[in-house]
């Protein structure tokens, strides 16, 4: 019996709590200038219409509605209401429309004709709107219309509204228009408080000078700047940067992209790559990080710079970049490596430069700036290589203080050395095909016949050395104010002079394909692209 007696007021306790939650707010009429009841022509409806100087006014659970004329289903806790129709909830919900429907029981409204929903910062137009005051969203399926500030619009096929986050989500045919830009996208979220659109799918956005693809990514419209990803790209009319992540700023004309970038400037004809990159169009600038590359493919053969970070500036035909920290360079059989890279668009050289503080380390090996042409070897304390602009090919070759060209002997059993103060060269079609050695020129060269059989080994001084290159060696060299030299037998030949001052091949450094570019630098992780959430 004890047991019983406590079932029992837990039981009416039970049934008391599910009466209270199905228990419903009843709509209520504040005022009305008419009322009608016919039960002939409305048997469940009565019919309220304004008089001359107010309309009809209803409220229910926070909400007013006033209109010309409604229908109110007492039992069924439903009205109708047309005609200049405006329904306000607080400071979440200001709609008007030629028609609505709510349901008091369920809380979900049906607005019809001439729809607009008004928020502090926008308006949306639609011709039907549906909205659940319990979830408080609201949606749309046949098209709307979003104006916020004058300046923003929005047209969709289809948008839901959600109150309490100030939110649409807009979906199929998405066109945002404003001053400056457009946007096209089949899905984009867009926040009325601070004019931010987020977008999933292929999305277009076309400014006065630019264009801008991705398929996900954001755009403020208050401060006019974006951030894209997942096959982003910019296309500005100077050039197109492609990257795993892009950040984009109107106002300031900078962007900045990260991880597997390209760099396509067709007007004068680079690709820039590398893994971060931060260009200012105002300045006609660009810095260039991890992995970075830039390849000419103005002339013939394409000429490749690499750096662990590089710097262009400049505009059209004026362009100068700097590759710094394990400068390379790599043309067709031409390659070289240095500390840094100079290249000045205008004059056409392009100086491989060695950090003067790299020099003094005593704790390395100096390495000079060096060149690889074919089988020679060349290097020097600075090298320049000049462009001829015009024409688009490497024209001459400068080495200034202590010059020093290194070249297997035909059978690679020794070394071909030619050293001196100064060497200049110059290319036929783009070839090496002169050398001067000028000022203290050495020569230690293996002399063979025609059966590649070695006849001596000349070693001398001169005043200055011609060189003749043909199929991709040396050919001749002409020794100009001879100082001393002899041609030795190879058994009377000193094993101590086998070798000028200063001989150091480097081989094993030798820079072949567009991979052997990026060895030495310095080891980094890509940045981890987040998704973006909103």
């Amino acid at each position: 019996m004890k047991k019983i007696s406590l079932i029992f007021p837990l039981l009416l306790l039970f049934i008391f709590q599910i009466n209270l939650a199905q228990e419903k707010t009843k709509i209520k009429i504040e005022r009305a200038g008419f009322f009608e009841k016919d039960k002939i022509k409305y048997p469940d409806a009565s019919v309220l219409t304004r008089d001359n100087k107010n309309q009809v006014l209803i409220s229910h659970d926070g909400v007013l509605m006033s209109c010309n004329q409604a229908f109110f289903y007492e039992e069924k806790n439903f009205i109708e209401a047309y005609g200049d129709v405006v329904l306000k909830q607080g400071d979440t919900l200001d709609l008007e429309a030629n028609f609505i429907e709510y349901n008091g029981d369920s809380r979900i409204i049906l607005a019809k004709g001439n729809v607009i929903l008004n928020e502090p910062e926008s308006k949306l137009y639609t011709e039907t709107l549906s909205f659940d005051r319990n979830k408080q969203e609201g949606y749309y399926t046949n098209n709307g219309k979003l104006i916020r500030n004058s300046t923003d619009t929005i047209i969709s096929v289809i948008g839901t509204f959600y109150a309490e986050e100030k939110k649409y989500r807009f979906k199929k045919n998405v066109d945002l228009k404003t001053p400056k830009y457009e946007i096209y996208s089949d899905l984009l979220n867009y926040y009325t408080e601070s004019g931010k659109s987020y977008f999933y799918g292929p999305t277009d956005i076309y400014t006065d000078d630019s264009k801008i693809y991705c398929e996900i990514g954001f755009y403020d419209t208050t401060n006019d700047n974006g951030y894209f990803i997942k096959n982003s790209e910019i296309d500005f009319e100077e050039y197109k940067i492609n990257g795993d992540s892009i950040y984009f700023n109107k106002l300031t004309n900078y962007a900045s992209a990260t991880n597997n970038i390209k760099i396509l400037d067709t007007i004068n004809k680079t690709l820039t790559t590398g893994h971060y990159a931060e260009i200012y169009r105002k300045s006609d600038s660009m810095h260039i990080k991890k992995r970075a590359l830039i390849s000419s493919f103005k002339e013939k053969d394409t000429t490749h710079i690499h750096g662990e970070s590089i710097i262009i500036t400049g505009k059209e035909g004026e362009q100068v970049i700097r590759a710094f920290n394990n400068g390379k360079i790599l043309r067709n059989t031409l390659s070289g490596k240095c500390d840094s890279i100079h290249y000045d668009q205008v004059s056409g050289i392009a100086q491989l430069i060695n950090n003067k503080n790299n020099l003094l380390k005593k704790s390395r090996k100096i390495k000079k700036p060096i060149l690889w042409n074919n089988k020679s070897q060349i290097t020097g304390d600075s090298i320049h290589i000049k462009f001829d602009t015009e024409n688009n090919i490497i024209d001459s070759l400068y080495v200034f203080d202590n010059a020093f060209i290194i070249e297997k002997d035909t059978l690679d059993l020794a070394y071909n050395q030619i050293s001196g103060k100064k060497l200049f060269g110059n290319f036929i079609e783009g070839k090496l095909k002169f050398i001067d050695i000028i000022k203290n020129a050495e020569s230690v060269y293996y002399l063979r016949n025609s059966e590649n059989e070695l006849i001596g080994i000349d070693k001398s001084k001169s005043a200055k050395i011609n060189i003749l290159i043909e199929r991709q060696e040396i050919e001749t060299f002409t020794k100009i104010n001879q100082i001393d030299g002899k041609v030795f037998p190879e058994e009377d030949f000193n094993e101590n002079d086998r070798f000028l001052k200063g001989f150091y091949f480097r081989e094993d450094e030798r820079i072949e394909t567009l991979e052997d570019l990026f060895k030495e630098d310095i080891k980094y992780e890509l940045i981890k692209i987040n998704q973006l959430q909103n």
